[in-house]
């Protein structure tokens, strides 16, 4: 049996892996002749590649890694549930003690009435399952018209046809005809980029109201559902003014549409919180789930649905479900990385000791001649990188090209951390400690200033015009 550190020499691997391997959200020609880092192995906060580089992981894998790297418990776990029972479906009226345990821990966990779970393979699946949730829930009512699901633009929802379609990035609607009908975007709460003269407060407000604006042109009786997640992820770490969400539910209420929180990065303790629900002071109907439910050790989301759904749903066969809904070996590390977080007090840990010293050290960065701004919730930050902080604004060059110049030199100093257009963004392992992060601002430091350097020498800071 071959071992991952007893490997094939690295170019040897980055050719068999530009020759078979298909990359997501990659240029996979440009990829394969560059050559793909190869990642070997990993333990608590730092990865190890190929050539034995310890690089410091920024972005907790896909935001998921939320207990760290390296913990054999989950390994344990797995491996016993594998030789008891290593699969069944939870089809044809039958269930598995693994799924019923984290079913009923999740709901436990979960605030308000989100008493019931759907389980999916991961976060696509289980936002096309609130696709079909939803519009299910409102023809049982005897309101088949209420179809429509808003959601904002530059929110990421997953990457199937209809996630896809929920989330409202252009590049990916550009390609495999997508939105599907019945989606609709407003304006995502992003001031920094878009506020112009208004205050965040106002802002706040003002694309709030969007929302409200939609409802009443599209018909509050065609309405279904209003998604979002409470800090938007892969767009870019963009946090809401203070005054979005308030007004948010105070619509949700007033015309009788569902509000789903997508708490695939926000949930299991990113935000300081156990959910991002939490942090933003919403209440959800129903929640998305994925990532930190087992900290990426496997694949498994779900949904996490309201009395009344779930009781108007159950009324009635519901034809939906994936082959991998509740796997009991998914289902068993998830219900033991629950555990872990909760007895190893590891979202204390990020309200007391991680989330307060990021903060400090992340806000400090807006003294760099490329940061403008610098946001941080819990264990998800951003900063937003410009050539004029008085003015917010845009570089000349194409949108990216900064961001990547600083993504490049972070990746080239060891440190994952990642560019989203012209922001530079992180979301560690929530087991981050003090001097993880001193680290992890040394290399940022490092990074920034040699970027500054590279975009001095290229002419490029320069403002749009």
């Amino acid at each position: 049996m071959s071992t991952i550190t007893n490997h094939m020499p690295t170019a040897e691997l980055q050719a068999l892996d530009a020759a078979h391997h298909m990359h997501p959200f990659s240029a996979n020609g440009e990829l394969g002749r560059k050559g793909a880092r190869v990642i070997t192995r990993a333990k608590g906060v730092y990865l190890t590649d190929s050539e034995g580089e310890e690089i410091l992981d920024g972005m907790a894998g896909l935001w998921c890694v939320n207990v760290g790297y390296g913990r054999d418990e989950l390994a344990d776990v797995a491996a016993r549930q594998m030789r008891e029972l290593p699969y069944y479906n939870t089809f044809f009226q039958t269930t598995h003690v693994p799924a019923i345990a984290l079913a009923d821990k999740i709901a436990n966990l979960a605030p308000g009435d989100l008493n019931h779970v759907f389980f999916a393979a991961g976060g696509s699946e289980a936002n096309d399952t609130n696709i079909r949730l939803v519009r299910t829930y409102w023809a049982t009512k005897g309101k088949p018209e209420k179809s429509i699901i808003i959601s904002r633009k530059n929110a990421y929802h997953g990457s199937s046809i209809g996630s896809a379609s929920l989330g409202g990035m252009a590049a990916m609607h550009a390609q495999g005809g997508i939105p599907i009908p019945d989606i609709h975007h407003i304006n995502q709460p992003n001031w920094w980029a878009e506020g112009g003269d208004t205050t965040p407060e106002e802002f706040g407000l003002a694309r709030a109201r969007e929302l409200e604006e939609a409802i009443e042109e599209l018909g509050e009786d065609r309405v279904a559902a209003f998604i979002a997640e409470p800090v938007q992820g892969a767009g870019g770490v963009i946090v809401a003014p203070d005054t979005y969400w308030p007004e948010i539910q105070r619509i949700c209420d007033k015309y009788d549409i569902l509000l789903i929180a997508d708490e695939v990065i926000c949930g299991f303790g990113r935000t300081g919180n156990w959910f991002g629900s939490q942090t933003v002071g919403i209440k959800p109907h129903i929640m998305t789930i994925a990532k930190g439910l087992s900290s990426g050790y496997a694949p498994i989301g779900g949904s996490i649905v309201c009395d009344e759904v779930a009781e108007v749903i159950g009324s009635g066969d519901f034809n939906h479900g994936y082959t991998y809904s509740g796997h009991p070996v998914a289902a068993a590390v998830a219900l033991e990385n629950l555990r872990i977080l909760e007895e190893e007090d590891i979202i204390g840990h990020v309200q007391n000791v991680a989330a307060p010293y990021l903060k400090e050290k992340w806000e400090e960065l807006v003294d760099h001649p490329l940061v403008g701004e610098a946001r941080i919730v819990g264990m998800m930050a951003s900063i937003a990188l410009t050539p004029n902080k008085a003015t917010r604004a845009k570089f000349a060059s194409e949108p990216g090209t900064i961001g990547n110049i600083c993504r490049d030199r972070c990746f080239a100093n060891n440190l994952i951390m990642r560019h989203v257009g012209d922001r530079l963004i992180i979301s560690p392992p929530l087991i981050l400690t003090p001097a993880d992060i001193d680290e992890m601002f040394v290399r940022i430091r490092r990074s920034l200033d040699e970027a500054h350097t590279e975009i001095l020498e290229k002419g490029l800071m320069r403002e749009a015009s």
